[in-house]
């Protein structure tokens, strides 16, 4: 993980609410952004750095405000410490780590499964689901929350999954966080 030479926590005190992890939606519908915070970072970063993509911004254990970034040329630690040096207002309040997405990426928009279609993928979401394939709760299937397989779809209400149990579509709204899996 690549992190800004630059994150630290200041000492000082904010009345702002602080999200937990998990704590609200990672997808709401079609396009809109992951959080508030998410949608603010990357607004300003559109500024100074346009060609930066903001894969996901997420706040761990009330203090910690991690944020995942893209860029067409690769991910380096003096970009790391240039977006990090532009989110000083989130300094203020989080120790801040900047970061590239590594081999298991976090997918937090519909554009994000598209690129990654035929790519293996672990999805989780907010409530157990059935394993079965046919998405029907039968007397012995399970339900789960984590799936991992193949991406083989991706429109704007869901992304479809060849998991072990299947294929299972799963909306977007319904997941609480999904990632690249390793080869």
């Amino acid at each position: 993980m690549l992190c800004s030479t630059h994150s630290f926590r200041a000492g000082v005190q904010t009345l702002a609410a602080v999200p937990r992890v998990g704590a609200r939606p990672l997808f709401l519908r079609k396009d809109l952004i992951v959080s508030t915070l998410q949608t603010d970072i990357e607004r300003r970063l559109a500024q100074s750095e346009p060609d930066v993509e903001v894969l996901l911004a997420e706040v761990l254990g009330g203090r910690c405000l991690r944020v995942y970034i893209d860029h067409p040329d690769g991910v380096t630690l003096a970009l790391c410490e240039r977006v990090s040096g532009l989110l000083s207002s989130e300094r203020e309040r989080y120790s801040l780590e900047v970061s590239s997405p590594g081999s298991e990426r976090p997918l937090t928009k519909p554009a994000h499964f598209r690129r990654f279609v035929g790519r293996r993928a672990r999805v989780r979401t907010r409530h157990p689901r059935p394993a079965a394939a046919s998405g029907q709760r039968s007397a012995g299937a399970r339900a789960v929350r984590s799936f991992t397989g193949e991406l083989v779809g991706a429109s704007e209400e869901e992304v479809t999954l060849a998991a072990d149990g299947g294929i299972i579509a799963i909306p977007y709204a319904e997941i609480r966080r999904s990632n690249l899996v390793g080869e």
